[in-house]
């Protein structure tokens, strides 16, 4: 039951409490149609989501994600840039594990006795996001500081998206969130002289959560005709994936230290990333991207240098009013990038499958 839910603990009698730092790509809490989500039809995607709801049930990670001795020892010779970078990161993935956590948790409440597969489904989901914000947030202790879920739950400003959205973007955030954890986990293994933190080695089961996740809202997704049969899904579905590539590179380039401190080219990671993501896009959306495209990546990229340079704006005492004007130019600019990206030659992802079979 969702009011059994292991709740993400807080450790704030040793560590500040961290104030979010809001700003277009810090993660969004999200609530949507929960009556609209009620009455959806399952039926021709029940198997497949039957069999993922025994697998959940199992609960496979249920012993993964509890902190050993490796832990309890002073991470102060982590310092500088490498230190801020890896707790702003820690950060934005705490709140984001946290945001689904919240929507799931209603979700499952409110389609209780109305929707008994789905409502127990998210129950279970909710339970897994928990558990990672409660450990991320642990993460953060160790570097003096906490975000107060608490407070987080009643003050942050919550987004409606319609549930066809939810499904559509919660999906590329669990499968793009998949192909981040699991390849810093492989390139670690391969490079365990850059693994200053025991969080890493997590990541593996972590990615397995997140991929679990991803393939129940993929069986959402295909149980509604109008989410990838109808021209209108092919537009949705590009733009989604657009919308997420877009933020990942540039909060990828945001925090470059962080990954050069893994040991790893920022441009690179974020390349191999949306390329993953797409690809496995393309087994559930009636449209994909084209990543080879010449121009798709470096539009994305003059989109993050011109995210940068935005940021060196705020980092000005200027005025606030000045700051705003002389990042007009940089957001048009960036709107411009994506719009020509939006508007290459995409992928049919039906017609591929088709081929396939």
């Amino acid at each position: 039951m969702v009011n059994s839910l292991p709740q993400p603990t807080l450790e704030t009698t040793e560590a500040r409490t961290k104030v979010i730092k809001e700003n277009i790509l810090t993660p969004r809490f999200y609530t949507t149609d929960f009556e609209t989500a009620a009455e959806l039809d399952l039926s021709s995607q029940d198997t497949e989501l039957q069999a993922m709801l025994t697998e959940m049930r199992a609960d496979y990670n249920r012993h993964h994600f509890v902190r050993d001795e490796s832990f309890n020892q002073s991470w102060d010779h982590i310092t500088g840039e490498a230190r801020q970078a890896f707790v702003d990161y820690l950060e934005r993935s705490c709140v984001s594990e946290f945001s689904g956590f919240l929507l799931f948790k209603e979700l499952s409440r409110k389609l209780k006795g109305r929707s008994p597969l789905l409502s127990e489904m998210f129950s279970l989901m909710a339970r897994d996001e928990a558990r990672h914000a409660g450990f991320l947030n642990k993460a953060m202790a160790d570097f003096g500081c906490t975000m107060d879920l608490g407070y987080l739950t009643k003050n942050r400003v919550y987004t409606f998206f319609p549930i066809e959205w939810v499904i559509y973007t919660v999906y590329l955030s669990e499968k793009i969130g998949y192909w981040r954890y699991i390849i810093i986990y492989r390139h670690l293994e391969k490079h365990p002289e850059n693994q200053f933190y025991p969080l890493f080695r997590y990541f593996e089961s972590w990615c397995q959560d997140e991929n679990r996740h991803g393939d129940i809202f993929k069986a959402l997704l295909r149980s509604q005709s109008k989410l990838w049969q109808t021209r209108r899904s092919r537009w949705w579905s590009r733009f989604f994936l657009l919308t997420v590539f877009a933020t990942h590179t540039l909060t990828v380039h945001e925090r470059s230290e962080f990954y050069h401190t893994l040991g790893l080219d920022p441009t690179e990671f974020d390349r191999e990333v949306i390329r993953q993501t797409n690809e496995t896009a393309a087994r559930a959306f009636p449209s994909v991207l084209n990543t080879d495209h010449p121009q798709f990546f470096q539009r994305l990229h003059h989109c993050s240098d011109l995210n940068l340079k935005m940021a060196e704006i705020d980092r000005t005492s200027q005025p606030k009013w000045l700051k705003v004007l002389r990042k007009v130019p940089f957001q048009l600019a960036i709107v411009g990038h994506l719009l020509r990206i939006y508007l290459l030659k995409p992928i049919d992802a039906e017609a591929l499958r088709e081929t396939i079979r």
